[in-house]
């Protein structure tokens, strides 16, 4: 039996195909128009689903390089498990477009949220209709909406919000926007953009072997990269394995096969235990080398157990490996590298505009603390709490960023000493969409996408902002807080920050789905 909706969908699906048909040949045009770094930049960008009878396709705008309209297709049709039209998902993969390569299962969760879909095309004007031709919200429409869902009880005693438009940097609206409150994870919006800043998006953090000269002495050098594993399947991170295979080829090479081992973190500083302590499942150590965030299960984000001892655990597992590959060696002990130790082996992390998506996408701390540490040793700084907050706040201030009452104390948001405004929020993602600044847009394909991906993948559940969200989250006892962008009504590209905190604390699920309510008005409102 051929249920009506399959033969709707039968019935429609010619007409799809054609008009997908005829506006291929300005698509192609538009693409070869955008400058190569540009175009693999808004490559991540996803079509996704508003509603179950309406499609809205997300686009990477030729001005902005991200997404800036939607225009809906009501054809009705099957949707396969992502949330999206099959005939759309076919045509998006037709043009070699993989989804964000951190957008996917999120580990801890039942895995039932939907698979992320493959990108479309880097310029995608939507169908049926231009970009963004609507005017911009205003800021009385802005209030009128907005206002009255900030006034909401379960935000709490504390809230201000920013909305910008990203097309004209123009806030268009503001509620004690320039006020200081505790941002949470928010904060990883500014990490992400002070290191994609000082390190450069293509930057890659490299773990080596060093032998020291006229010795058999090896040495295990430690260059802060978070996603360093140990697992067999290294998913595309840098391998502990592959660093002692082409250790040990190199070893033998030499006629060597019995060394001793040590272990250098000497690139970072000052203390490494985060300032909420050891007895939590949020960070491990914050150390030049470790592997697999030192879990001590399989998973790859989200809480977990860690080990006391991350950079000796990562050392010990690499002279087992040693030995694996005939290779015999001590049990490994620190030992600072010399100048004059030549190079054996090393293996490198991904870019660091995919440790910056991972992070946002996940709310990954640890790569938080790495890449604030990152951003101090480009910077000049000292790579420690201290001097990774420097580094940030000095980063964003060549940005020319409003940092009054801006405070960091780490690159994660965990610790409460952090302050950040909504007007800077939204200025660092007004500075991340600015085509004068491509190195930066990892700090937006990589937030999570309302009701699909990362920490938002279980929220916006029956709400119309579904899919056309991307935020960051932020929680912590009595704080709240979401900063992210949204595409409007009218195909207007907004950045958004709602803060909230309280004392004693809201109920955390009332809030977050107040603050869930306020972005996903902005999706729907039109405010003009």
């Amino acid at each position: 039996m051929v249920v009506p909706e399959l033969k709707a969908w039968r019935a429609a699906r010619p007409h799809v195909v054609r008009v997908a048909r005829s506006v291929r040949p300005q698509l192609v045009r538009a693409v070869e128009a955008v400058k190569p770094p540009l175009v693999r930049a808004v490559g991540a960008v996803k079509p996704l689903v508003t509603r179950p009878s309406t499609v809205q396709f997300t686009a990477g705008s030729a001005t902005l390089g991200l997404v800036v309209a939607a225009t809906v297709v009501t054809a009705a049709g099957p949707w396969d498990s992502t949330g999206q039209r099959t005939a759309e998902r076919e045509w998006a993969a037709s043009q070699g477009r993989a989804g964000g390569a951190d957008h996917g299962h999120v580990s801890g969760t039942s895995g039932k949220a939907p698979a992320p879909a493959p990108s479309a095309a880097s310029v995608l004007t939507g169908l049926g209709g231009s970009v963004g031709a609507g005017p911009s919200p205003t800021e009385k429409a802005l209030a009128d909406v907005l206002g009255p869902l900030l006034d909401n009880a379960a935000l709490g005693t504390e809230r201000t919000a920013a909305v910008v438009d990203l097309a004209t940097g123009k806030r268009l609206y503001g509620k004690g926007a320039d006020d200081a409150l505790t941002p949470a994870s928010t904060t990883k919006i500014a990490t992400a953009v002070a290191a994609l800043t000082a390190a450069g998006a293509d930057h890659r953090i490299a773990t080596r072997t060093v032998l020291e000269p006229d010795s058999e002495k090896v040495v295990l050098v430690g260059g802060g990269d978070p996603t360093l594993t140990a697992r067999k399947d290294a998913q595309g991170n840098a391998s502990l394995r592959t660093l002692a295979d082409r250790t040990a080829r190199a070893l033998k090479d030499r006629k060597t096969d019995e060394v001793t081992l040590s272990y250098d973190t000497s690139l970072y500083e000052g203390p490494d235990v985060h300032p909420i302590g050891l007895d939590n499942t949020n960070v491990a150590r914050v150390t030049a080398l470790m592997a697999d965030e030192g879990r001590l299960d399989d998973t790859s984000s989200g809480t977990a157990k860690r080990t006391e001892e991350p950079a000796a655990d990562a050392a010990k597992e690499f002279a087992d490996l040693l030995e694996d590959r005939g290779i015999k060696t001590a049990d490994p002990v620190p030992a600072k590298a010399t100048d004059r130790a030549k190079s054996l082996a090393a293996v490198k992390s991904p870019p660091l505009s995919a440790l910056v998506e991972r992070m946002l996408t996940n709310s990954d701390n640890d790569i938080a603390e790495a890449l604030a540490r990152q951003t101090a040793v480009a910077a000049g700084e000292p790579a420690s709490f201290k001097g990774g907050g420097a580094a940030i706040r000095k980063q964003l201030k060549k940005l020319g960023l409003p940092l009054k009452g801006a405070e960091f104390a780490d690159g994660s948001g965990l610790d409460r000493a952090d302050k950040l405004t909504a007007d800077l929020l939204t200025a660092l993602l007004a500075k991340a969409a600015d085509p004068a600044h491509p190195e930066l847009r990892a700090a937006l394909t990589g937030l999570p996408v309302a009701g699909f991906t990362g920490t938002l993948s279980t929220r916006y559940a029956g709400q119309p902002g579904t899919g056309l969200v991307r935020a960051k989250t932020g929680t912590l006892t009595g704080v709240h807080t979401l900063a992210g962008t949204v595409v409007d009504t009218d195909g207007h590209l907004l950045a958004f920050a709602f803060l909230t905190a309280s004392d004693p604390p809201t109920e955390p699920t009332a809030t977050q789905k107040g603050l869930d309510a306020l972005a996903s008005t902005l999706a729907t409102c039109g405010c003009n």
